[in-house]
């Protein structure tokens, strides 16, 4: 018998989406002003005090009256994917959360998984600053973070303070991203790798290996499937290796999207999200950045949101054409809206991931995204989400 959530009146989480424009909507209007990094770390900070006294009896009733609006719980939502529950197909992707600070807090924004990272086995820096600036006309940013992050170990002591239920039993799948680490060479990468996953592993409902990240030298080498073979290899030998993912980048040639496809199925991986940030300026290399006065493409670094979308579909087609039903997509890059969300769910991913759009848009884009999901399965007589999975069915209005 179908359980079903009584539907929410818009109004009722218009008002979240209309305190954060207000007050965010002149700062992410214009590309300059208050800087982007600097937004988000205060960002963070504020999100990784409330995660831990998100039980304290006053928090906990403003928590779960923002849960209450910008939470969508309906069966028809639900999938098994790779052995994690997920409550809903919205998942927020890695690279907003990089140490795990707020990893108690993602499902009160309505997301049915978040991916915490890229953390990598040494803490590091990152790349010099500015590395992250905004294209507000385009919604859209570019990033040449590199990895910066506190390392596996803090990751690890950063969780267990927030007092996470072990995986499988929290309200929401947390993912672990990993990358190398950049004083690490291609050679003892497979290494680096293994010693984040050991440290993280019975922690992470799953584990997704970052091998597409422009912003680290010599990192994407690691998609050539004989490099990623070993790497494969080497991870799978741990014995409580969790369910193991790869994300791969949108600038791979179509054959080679191909030859990942077929070998993530021949290594028996548990998914591919595709895609990460991109080299590409995708029609914008004459964009200027005010802050440094260079053009983007003289610019470093990877393009993120709108400008992203076409070329994220056509790789979750290329995709889905390759692996059919046997191996779970997970596609991220350019969604910004249910329609764009739809999209890539009629287009063969069970799953699509939100960041860069979530910023601009702000926390109802969750909560709209999973109402539009619900009208189509209505529209269309699908049961639930699965069934939507590759239909091709278009956006109907």
């Amino acid at each position: 018998m179908r359980t079903r959530m009584t539907e929410k009146n818009p109004s009722q989480f218009s008002s979240i989406g209309s305190i954060y424009r207000y007050w965010f909507g002149p700062i992410l209007s214009q590309d300059q002003g208050f800087d982007a990094e600097k937004l988000s770390q205060l960002s963070l900070v504020a999100l990784s005090r409330l995660s831990q006294c998100r039980d304290w009896p006053i928090m906990s009733i403003i928590l779960s009256k923002l849960a209450n609006d910008l939470q969508r719980r309906d069966c028809r939502l639900e999938q098994v994917l790779f052995g994690c529950r997920f409550s809903n197909p919205v998942g927020l992707a890695a690279g907003f959360d990089k140490n795990g600070v707020a990893a108690g807090l993602w499902d009160v924004f309505g997301f049915g998984f978040a991916e915490l990272g890229t953390v990598t086995w040494h803490c590091q820096f990152g790349n010099p600053r500015p590395r992250l600036f905004r294209l507000a006309e385009e919604k859209a940013a570019l990033n040449r973070m590199g990895f910066n992050n506190a390392g596996a170990e803090a990751m690890r002591e950063t969780l267990f303070r927030q007092n996470l239920l072990p995986p499988g039993q929290r309200p929401i799948v947390l993912g672990l991203n990993l990358g190398k680490s950049k004083i690490t060479s291609l050679e003892l990468a497979a290494d680096d790798y293994l010693s984040s996953l050991n440290m993280l592993a019975d922690i992470a409902d799953y584990v997704v290996i970052n091998v597409s990240s422009p912003n680290t030298p010599g990192l994407r080498d690691l998609q050539d499937p004989k490099q990623l073979k070993r790497l494969i290899d080497r991870l799978r030998s741990l014995p409580n290796c969790p369910p193991l993912l790869v994300k791969i980048a949108p600038d791979l040639a179509n054959d080679e999207i191909d030859n990942l496809a077929r070998l993530a199925c021949d290594e028996g991986l548990d998914g591919v999200i595709a895609v990460n940030t991109s080299l590409d300026r995708l029609g914008l290399e004459d964009r200027v950045i005010p802050q440094t006065g260079m053009r983007l493409d003289e610019e470093a670094g990877g393009l993120s949101g709108s400008p992203l979308q076409s070329r994220g579909l056509e790789v979750i087609v290329r995709l889905r054409a390759i692996v059919g039903s046997r191996l779970p997509l997970i596609g991220v890059g350019g969604i910004d809206s249910p329609e764009s969300a739809w999209e890539r769910i009629a287009a063969g991913a069970s799953l699509i991931q939100v960041y860069t759009g979530w910023i601009f848009e702000g926390p109802d884009l969750v909560p709209r995204i999973l109402d539009g999901i619900m009208s189509q399965l209505d529209r269309y007589g699908f049961i639930n989400v699965s069934e939507a999975v590759g239909s091709g069915a278009p956006w109907k209005r």
